[in-house]
Order: C-alpha cells, then structure tokens, then sequence
C-alpha cells in the first residue's frame, strides 16, 4: 500500500470511528417498530461504511450530511427485506475473530474496546471492525430459507430532520470557543440561572447576559441562515 493509498484508508477509518452516534441518532427512530435495536444498529454500520467509502469532501457537503440519507437507507432496506441483514462467509468469519477479541479485550482491561483499538490489534482497518461488529450481531440471519420473503413496511410519519436538526445544533456547536460551549451548557444543559452562570464562570451577571444574546445569535444565524 502506498502513502496516498494509506491517507485515504486513514482518513475513511477516522470518518467511521467519529461517526458512530450518527448510526445511533438514525437507529433510534426506528425503535419499536418490529425489528430489535441491535439490527437496526448493525444495518445503519454498514451504511456509515459505505459513506465513508464514497465520501469526497471536495464536493463542499459536510459528512454528516452525506452519511444520514446512506445510514438511513441501510436501515430502511432492513425493513424491505423483512427483518434481515446478508454478510459474505469471509465477513462472518472476520466477525466471528472479532467476538473472540472483544471477549478476550473485556476480560483482561474490564471495559470494552474502541474500535479504533480492535483494529490495531488485529491488523485490520476500523472500517473492516465496523463491518465486523454489524455482522455478528446475534439476530442476524445467514440461513434465511429462499420462500421466506417477508416484508414490513415503515410506518408514518418519519421526518428525518428529527436527526439533521441535533446533528446541524452538535457541529454548530462544536464550533463555539470552550468557553461560549460552557456558558451555553450551564444555562440550557443545566438550567442554571445567569446569575449562578456568572458564579461558576468568574463573570458578572450582565456579562453573562450580554454574551449569551451574542452566542445564541450567532448559532440562529448558522442553523437557519
């Protein structure tokens, strides 16, 4: 493998390892519906896999805008194909490899593993580690029977700004200085008044009063424009 070779697998591991709760965030509409969390969490793997196999950050969409609608349509052909997710004899043979490891993993450090770490210690590519993980879930099924052709539909009404809007309010943000962050967590994470803000944060109450118009001004501004 060459260096520009390498860059790239690097920059695809990265973009799974990262975006891990977008799986989660799309999985998560889905609950309740007829299908066990652990599958639809696997479907949505494979489809950030995917995204980050195709993804080309020249075209000016951020990832997380390119990864949902592939994420979703992975889960989506979940409920099409009644309930079922297909993975190739050498991907369940690396799935198996990987149970082992994670047991193994659990056993000795009490915790369990970040992909990151399974595939450095199998050689792998956090990429093939996601795949894997999807694939050994336990309601999956390799011995569905030819005739067994179920099909569910997804009921309505989905909106999947229900998931853009937390994602596009994370990255904006992310994008705050610690802290503007802070100040916005004690006053709407932790509902703590402007007064007992400014006590935690070494800043009067106006202080607080007047950043805070500004931070929320700046965050309408980037999420509605």
């Amino acid at each position: 493998m060459n260096a520009a070779e390498a860059s790239v697998r690097e920059v695809r591991d990265r973009l799974v390892t990262e975006n891990l709760g977008l799986v989660h965030l799309c999985a998560n509409r889905f609950r309740g519906r007829g299908i066990e969390y652990e599958e639809l969490y696997s479907a949505g793997c494979i489809g950030l896999v995917k995204a980050a196999g195709a993804y080309d950050d020249e075209r000016g969409v951020k990832f997380s805008t390119y990864a949902v609608p592939v994420i979703m349509g992975e889960i989506k052909r979940l409920f099409r194909d009644g309930g079922t997710v297909k993975v190739s004899r050498s991907l369940k043979e690396l799935s198996l490899k990987v149970s082992r490891r994670r047991a193994m993993f659990i056993s000795e450090r009490g915790r369990e593993p970040a992909v990151s770490e399974l595939a450095e210690i199998m050689g792998c590519s956090c990429e093939e580690i996601s795949e894997a993980i999807a694939a050994a879930q336990p309601c999956i099924s390799l011995t569905k029977d030819d005739d067994d052709s179920g099909q569910q539909d997804i009921p309505d009404p989905f909106k999947e700004s229900d998931i853009y809007d937390p994602i596009a309010l994370k990255q904006a943000m992310d994008r705050l200085s610690p802290e503007d962050r802070r100040l916005i967590f004690l006053r709407y994470f932790r509902s703590l008044t402007q007064s007992s803000t400014a006590s935690k944060l070494g800043m009067t109450q106006v202080q607080v009063s007047r950043r805070e118009k500004k931070i929320l001004a700046a965050l309408r501004s980037e999420l509605f424009g």
